[in-house]
């Protein structure tokens, strides 16, 4: 499959989409009416790249070439993938797969409408089978979620190819396997939408008071588990069985209105607008999405590291980075195992910066250890290998500063053995972004049992890879700075 995907439209949604796209090395070919939409999308593509590559622990694929067009069939013209952010109008969006179809009849073609059966999207298609809903969520780049909803004439296969392809931009595909309005997501969120606009309509709670219960309480528990598995939970060792005998007669009063809506008057519509420009304040729309992105990306990493919900989707994109690249190569793999070896190759993600603006000294700590830990697993020190029962154990950590980096900055570690022999090994790790070294990490290991907790040999395989390349790398000089003490003169 070519790696050309067409956005037809430039939103919020199709600009979005265009970051997902591009950034995950893919060719984009854009369509939008608005003369403002390159500048709109160019908005959207700086918050992407500040934010995007810091939920992966390796570098993101270079990115693809952009370019507006002009018209939807030079957009649409031998695209394996067209996305379709169109306004939610059917019959807007009938005339734009007229468009598509007059010039591809190959590539899939994912509507991302919040609500619109796939089925009536078809209606008036000449090739319906390709043509599914791929709704996803605000801000496209970050959140994984999109939703899969094929129509009565989707070809299933094409449901399968597009969760491939979601799945390899790092999303979570959920398939919905019912064709039912407003599918999951939204009919959950519109219900909770709906109740806060009958307490604002009743004067019972302003909009920020509304927000505040849901962001300090129940939205953070939704950020790793839904619904049900949060109720399940609180039903305590008789889990969901106990919730619904003790709360599930609640059910029956009326707490909520949700079978009806206030009316949306001109003085209702513009008291909720009031209110919620007073919430934001003198903060304007960039300014909020950078805040909103920097928290996302704090509680997607914070989940990434448990591997629960969203961040074990961000693992296993990290795990398809890595595939065919040195960061996921074993000792046997190096084409030149008599130079420093890249360890590390990613992006300084938002929560690795402190107040003033780059990157911290524990976060250095952790890049260092994070070389460590993939030339362990380039031995073959490997999570399998550990469960056995062996591991190293850092006994000494030596760090010097040179320079600063900067959220987003591209930083490369490169690893020199200085020592390895029998149960000792000494690292020696440059930190650069670029040519420019910004820091040095010296770590002396032993191998240990994780039983007694005492020093032990490795396995036979472990030394022979690593004497291997400990022989390799003598030949290399002793890197400047090795061997100092804290605060020693040059």
């Amino acid at each position: 499959m070519t790696k050309t995907a067409a956005i037809i439209g430039g939103g919020v949604i199709g600009g979005g989409w265009a970051a997902r796209f591009l950034m995950n090395g893919w060719d984009v070919r854009i369509y939008d009416p608005d003369p403002e939409s390159e500048r709109k999308i160019g908005a959207v593509m700086d918050n992407a790249r500040r934010a995007l590559p810091g939920l992966t622990d390796v570098v993101m694929p270079d990115e693809g070439q952009m370019q507006f067009c002009k018209t939807i069939a030079d957009a649409a013209s031998g695209a394996a993938f067209i996305v379709e952010a169109v306004p939610e109008r059917v019959e807007i969006k009938h005339a734009v797969y007229a468009e598509i179809e007059a010039v591809n009849t190959d590539g899939l073609i994912a509507s991302s409408t919040s609500g619109i059966m796939p089925t009536d999207l078809q209606a008036k298609m000449t090739h319906p089978e390709r043509l599914i809903v791929g709704h996803p969520f605000n801000p496209v780049y970050l959140l994984p979620l999109v939703e899969l909803v094929a129509g009565q004439q989707t070809d299933p296969a094409h449901i399968e190819t597009a969760r491939e392809i979601y799945a390899s931009l790092g999303m979570h595909p959920l398939h919905c396997r019912v064709e039912i309005e407003g599918f999951l997501s939204d009919r959950l969120q519109e219900a909770l939408w709906r109740e806060a606009l009958w307490l604002l309509k009743d004067g019972v709670a302003t909009a920020e008071e509304l927000d505040a219960a849901i962001a300090y309480g129940p939205g953070l528990r939704w950020a790793q588990m839904g619904t049900m598995q949060t109720f399940h939970l609180a039903g305590g060792e008789g889990g969901m069985r106990a919730m619904l005998a003790m709360f599930g007669p609640c059910l029956k009063w009326p707490w909520t209105k949700l079978m009806d809506v206030p009316d949306l008057t001109d003085d209702f519509v513009e008291m909720v607008g009031d209110q919620c420009d007073t919430q934001s304040g003198d903060l304007g729309p960039r300014d909020l999405e950078h805040i909103r992105d920097s928290n996302l990306v704090g509680i997607l990493r914070s989940l990434k590291a448990n591997g629960w919900g969203a961040g074990a989707t961000l693992i296993g994109h990290d795990a398809q980075l890595r595939q065919g690249s040195v960061l996921g190569a074993r000792a046997a793999d190096l084409a030149d195992p008599s130079q420093p070896i890249v360890t590390v190759r990613r992006a300084v993600p938002l929560d690795w910066t402190d107040y003033n603006g780059h990157m911290n000294e524990a976060k250095y700590l952790q890049a260092f250890g994070d070389a460590t830990d993939r030339f362990m697993e380039m031995i073959g020190c490997d999570a399998a290998y550990i469960a056995t029962g062996g591991s190293y154990f850092t006994a000494e950590t030596h760090i010097r500063h040179v320079d600063e980096a900067l959220a987003g900055a591209l930083i490369e570690v490169r690893t020199q053995v200085l020592m390895g022999a029998g149960k000792k090994m000494q690292l020696w790790h440059e930190m650069y972004e670029g040519d420019r070294l910004l820091a040095t990490g010296e770590h002396f290991l032993l191998h240990v049992s994780l039983e007694t907790r005492r020093p032990t040999d490795p396995s036979p395989a472990i030394v022979s890879n690593l004497e291997t390349i400990a022989a390799a790398h003598a030949a290399l000089s002793t890197p400047e700075g090795a061997g100092r003490a804290v605060g020693q003169r040059p």
